[in-house]
Order: C-alpha cells, then sequence, then structure tokens
C-alpha cells in the first residue's frame, strides 16, 4: 500500500467518528511527521489536539452517541458518551447523556455517580431532575421521585414525561387521584401519548368509573392500534360490563396475548400497575374456555423472569 493510500485509508477511518475539522487536523500533523527524505536520527514528536479541537472531538462524539441512543443502542451510547465527559469533564450535557445511556442499560450505580456529577455543574437543569426522579423510580422509591420530578417541573413544567413519571411515582405512593391529575396534564402536553392516556384508563377502573376507562382505553388505541396492554384492559373492561360485549373482548383479548404474551403473568401486569381490580377482571377473562389455546401459548412463551409461584 502506498503512503498516499495509507493517508486515505486512515482519513476515512477518523471522518467515522471525529467532526471532519479534527480529523483534518490531525491528519495534516500525520502529513508533517512523513519523511521526505532518509535521516540519520529521528526526532520523536507527539501531536497535542488544541483545546478547540478537544471540544469539537467531544461535542462529535456525544453527538454520535446521541444517535446511538435514539436506536435503542444504550450500551454503546455509554461507552461513547464516557469518552465525551472524559474530553469536556465541565461540560454538563455529557454527563446527562451519559446518565441517560446508562439508564437506559440498567447502569443505575453509574448513572447516579453521572447524575451527582452533572447538577453539581447545572442545577438549574430540569432534565437532570427528571433523570434523578425515572432513577429514584427504578429504584423502588417513588416518594423520592415525587421530590425530584417535583423539583424538575419547577423548572420546565411542560415536560410531558416528567408529568407521567409523576404520574407513576404518585400511583405506587397510593395516590390515585393526583396520579391521574398528571398523567391527564401528560396527554394534554401531548396528544399522542397513547401511555398517559393508558393509566388514566387503569386508575379510573380502579375507582369503579369503567365507562370512562374504556373510553379512554378506546382512544389510546386509536393512536396505537397494535398495544398489547390497552387492548387486554379493554377487553377485561368490556367483559366485566357484561354478555353482550363478550365477543369483542374475546377478540381483543386473543390479539393482545399473541402481541405480548407477558401479559398473561399477573405479575407482569402488576408491574405495569395495573390494580386489584382490574387484574381480577383480567383472569375472569383468561379463564373463558374460548381462549384457552391462546393462554396456553402465551404462557410457553412468555419470560420466566420474574415469574412468582402462582404465576407458574
Amino acid at each position: 500500500m502506498t503512503e498516499r493510500a495509507r493517508r486515505t485509508g486512515f482519513a476515512a477511518a477518523l471522518s467515522t467518528w471525529l467532526p471532519p475539522a479534527v480529523a483534518a487536523g490531525l491528519l495534516s500533523s500525520a502529513a508533517a511527521l512523513a519523511p521526505l527524505a532518509p535521516a540519520h536520527a529521528l526526532v520523536p514528536y507527539v501531536y497535542v489536539p488544541r483545546e478547540q479541537e478537544l471540544e469539537g472531538a467531544g461535542l462529535g462524539i456525544a453527538q454520535a452517541a446521541a444517535r446511538l441512543l435514539r436506536m435503542g443502542q444504550a450500551g454503546d451510547a455509554a461507552r461513547l458518551a464516557a469518552l465525551t465527559v472524559q474530553l469536556l469533564p465541565a461540560d454538563p450535557r455529557g454527563w446527562l447523556l451519559l446518565a441517560e445511556a446508562q439508564l437506559r442499560s440498567n447502569q443505575n450505580k453509574d448513572a447516579a455517580v453521572s447524575l451527582t456529577r452533572a447538577k453539581q455543574l447545572d442545577p438549574r437543569n430540569a432534565g437532570i431532575w427528571f433523570a434523578e426522579g425515572s432513577l429514584a423510580l427504578r429504584n423502588g422509591k417513588p416518594r423520592e421521585a415525587i421530590g425530584l420530578l417535583e423539583q424538575g417541573i419547577k423548572l420546565d413544567n411542560r415536560n410531558a414525561g416528567a408529568h407521567f413519571d409523576l404520574g407513576n411515582a404518585q400511583l405506587l405512593s397510593g395516590n390515585s387521584a393526583a396520579a391521574l391529575n398528571q398523567y391527564e396534564r401528560a396527554a394534554a402536553l401531548r396528544t399522542d401519548f397513547w401511555e398517559a392516556i393508558n393509566n388514566q384508563a387503569l386508575v379510573l377502573f380502579e375507582q369503579g368509573d369503567r365507562p370512562a376507562a374504556i373510553k379512554r382505553l378506546r382512544r389510546a388505541l386509536k393512536i396505537k392500534p397494535d398495544a398489547s396492554e390497552p387492548m387486554l384492559a379493554l377487553a377485561a373492561g368490556l367483559f366485566a360490563q357484561g354478555p353482550q360485549q363478550r365477543d369483542e373482548a374475546i377478540r381483543l383479548a386473543s390479539e393482545a396475548l399473541n402481541g405480548e404474551p407477558n401479559y398473561v403473568l399477573e405479575s407482569y401486569q402488576k408491574d405495569q400497575l395495573w390494580g386489584p381490580k382490574l387484574r381480577s377482571a383480567t383472569q375472569q377473562l383468561l379463564a373463558q374456555q374460548e381462549l384457552k389455546p391462546v393462554v396456553d401459548r402465551a404462557n410457553a412463551n412468555a419470560s420466566t423472569e420474574g415469574q412468582t409461584e402462582e404465576d407458574l
């Protein structure tokens, strides 16, 4: 391979992960090292990137990490984000990006460390408070999550995801009325937020307002027609209403379990914040003879992780 070809290949490799300006700077320094004539002695030279180039590299890697995160590759995103904070240790955005990637790849302890550093750098960044609230929820601390999320909402009260998380924290803390209010605010801020509409229905069903719950479940399915959770919850609600809607309930339950077999498990329903009334109605529905083949298949395909003895 010629020297020109080697430099071309090196340029192509650099351009895949560094901003063009930084890659060009590194290449120009490398070119300066190429000997133009035989030398009797070689003076070692190490290229030290300028601060601006380091900043450019850090931002470029951060952009790549964010793209990986959007693609669902949280582990790879975390590794790239870790490089970003090494290059830009004083930029809270890098630490927040790293924390988000760590959260999504279940590196909760590392995420807590990254969030602490981000908050030290930028305590008025609402996103940091939201991420800390999400972490508290994951760690089974809903009351702690409420305080963190409420503090973040004081800084940014138009974040639909934060209101949704706050609703979940309120529901886990036994405050169903407060949870319903937060779900409604989340859905008002983002009209396609079917999960918030679905969770409104979960609360309303436990409050005994089945017609309102059914109305919201149908609304959620208009937005996300193949969503198994509102589909099965709607089936249970219709079945509880009486025999006149039995056929639709059987059909919906079958489609829901084919889409997500884990919903056959009561433990999984609990994880998704289903209350006792909805779980009871669902079990009565799934005990129907017409659904036995579907239920058997769902039990065979459901994940065994987290199952209780009752599920087994």
